[in-house]
C-alpha cells in the first residue's frame, strides 16, 4: 500500500512539473515576442546599415540619432506634441474632475444612465466621427488650429476619464467634506483642498492614461492639422517611410527611441504616487 502511495506521489509530482514547465516555457514564449521588438529598436538605433533583421550591428554608431535631432525632425514635433497632448491633457483632468463630483456626491435616478451614455461614447470609432467633425471645424474655423485639436482630442478622452475619476472620487469618505463644511468651507474649496489631494494618486493615473492615449494618437491630428511646422511627433514619424517602400529603419528606430523618452520620464517621476494608497489614515475620527 505504501508503495502503490509514493508511486502515486511520484506520478502527480511529475505532473505537476510537467504543467510548471509548460506553462513556464509559454511565459517565456510571450516574453520573447514582446521582447524582440524592443530589442530591435535598441539594436537597429546604433546599426547605419539597420533592416527588418534582428542582428547585432557591425559597428556601434550614433550617426542615425544626430540624423534625426534636428529642429524640423524632432525638436519642433515633439514640442508640438507635448503643447497639443499637454494642453488637452490638462483640460480632460479638469472636467473631469469637476464633472465627477456631482455625479459622486449626489444621488440622483439620471446618474447612471448619463454614466452609462458617456460610456457608450468610447466605443464609437474614431474614423466615424472624423468627417462630421471635420466639416465642423472648417465650419467654426478651427481647422488647422493647436488649440482646436487639443479641445477634440480632450473630449475624445473625456469619457473614460470621467469614469475613472468618480470611481477614485467614490473612495473619499463624505464626512471629511461634511467637517471642511462645518468650518464654513465653500463646495469648490472642499473640492480643491480636501478632495482632490486625498485622491492624488487617481488623479495622477487619470493624468498619464490621458497622456499616453494622446501621445500615440496619430488621426486626428493627421486630419485637424494641415501645416507641417505645427503636426506632432506621432504624425511626423511616417515622414520615415519614403515612396515605393523604402523606410529609413536606422533612423525610425532612433526617432521611436526619442518619440517614447517624454512618457517613460513621466511614468518614473510619478511611479511613487502611482504606487501609494490614499493618504486616508488617521483622518476619520471614530
Amino acid at each position: 500500500m505504501r508503495t502503490r502511495q509514493k508511486r502515486a506521489r511520484r506520478e502527480r509530482g511529475r505532473r505537476e512539473r510537467g504543467r510548471r514547465l509548460a506553462a513556464d516555457a509559454a511565459l517565456l514564449l510571450l516574453a520573447t515576442a514582446f521582447a524582440l521588438p524592443l530589442v530591435w529598436l535598441l539594436l537597429a538605433s546604433l546599426d547605419p546599415g539597420a533592416d527588418l533583421r534582428v542582428r547585432a550591428p557591425s559597428t556601434l554608431t550614433g550617426e542615425n540619432f544626430r540624423a534625426v535631432l534636428t529642429d524640423e525632425i524632432a525638436f519642433t514635433p515633439m514640442l508640438n506634441s507635448l503643447l497639443l497632448c499637454g494642453g488637452a491633457t490638462a483640460v480632460t483632468v479638469v472636467c473631469a474632475a469637476l464633472a465627477a463630483y456631482p455625479l459622486s456626491r449626489h444621488r440622483a435616478r439620471w446618474a447612471r444612465p448619463y454614466l452609462l451614455t458617456v460610456l457608450f461614447t468610447t466605443c464609437l470609432p474614431i474614423t466615424a466621427v472624423m468627417v462630421p467633425v471635420y466639416a465642423l471645424f472648417v465650419r467654426v474655423e478651427l481647422i488647422d488650429t493647436r488649440y482646436g485639436t487639443a479641445l477634440f482630442m480632450a473630449a475624445s478622452q473625456l469619457p473614460f476619464a470621467l469614469w475613472l475619476t468618480k470611481n477614485f472620487m467614490d473612495a473619499v469618505p463624505l464626512v471629511l467634506e461634511e467637517a471642511a463644511w462645518t468650518d464654513g468651507a465653500s463646495g469648490a474649496r472642499t473640492l480643491t483642498r480636501v478632495v482632490l489631494p486625498l485622491m492624488g494618486p487617481g488623479l495622477t493615473v487619470v493624468t498619464v492614461y490621458t497622456f499616453i492615449q494622446l501621445w500615440g494618437n496619430f488621426f486626428v491630428p493627421f486630419m485637424l492639422i494641415l501645416t507641417p511646422e505645427r503636426l506632432p511627433a506621432s504624425v511626423s514619424v511616417y515622414t520615415f517611410f519614403g515612396n515605393y517602400g523604402s523606410v529609413v529603419y536606422g533612423q525610425l528606430a532612433a526617432f521611436s527611441i526619442l518619440y517614447s523618452l517624454p512618457v517613460l520620464l513621466l511614468y518614473v517621476l510619478i511611479a511613487r504616487r502611482l504606487g501609494g494608497g490614499f493618504a486616508l489614515g488617521g483622518a476619520v475620527k471614530g
